[in-house]
């Protein structure tokens, strides 16, 4: 009776360990009505984060500040250390950097210098994601607040 309790007791732990650590994996489609995007910012419609080995793959699909489609990714460990973007003009490269079970400081560069910083925060029961950025696009100063729902 005992090995059966301690083994059920494992499983549940490991399974809170698992989706704990896939909090941020998923498809994850911009709420319009609960974001706020300066003018002259692009927008980020959709994002989709994917494990990739011991790596995070993260895709950005939506529109540059010119309304045209834009399409950047990243792959890399959510460990504060620069990794690339492709497809970004503005963004040589991302780092992300734990801050707690729900946070995570973003740092994007362009040939070495800070472009923007955010925080992308996940709720408590991971449907949402908010991402504050603030940073220079384009010489304008942005600030973004995007809001996206789990699908």
């Amino acid at each position: 009776m005992k090995s059966k309790t301690i083994l059920l007791t494992l499983a549940v732990l490991f399974a809170a360990v698992c989706c704990a650590a896939d909090l941020n994996i998923g498809t994850w489609k911009l709420n319009d009505a609960k974001s706020k995007i300066s003018p002259g910012a692009g927008k980020n419609t959709t994002v989709v984060i994917a494990a990739a080995g011991d790596s995070m793959k993260v895709t950005v699909d939506g529109v540059d500040a010119n309304g045209k489609p834009a399409h950047d990714e990243w792959t890399g460990k959510f460990d504060g250390k620069d990794y690339p973007v492709t497809g970004d003009p503005d963004t040589d490269t991302r780092a992300y950097k734990p801050i707690n079970d729900h946070t995570l400081a973003m740092t994007q560069k362009k040939g070495g210098k800070i472009t923007d910083t955010g925080r992308v925060v996940y709720s408590a029961d991971g449907k949402t994601r908010t991402v504050t950025v603030s940073g220079t696009v384009n010489g304008k100063k942005i600030r973004v607040a995007s809001v996206y729902d789990k699908q």
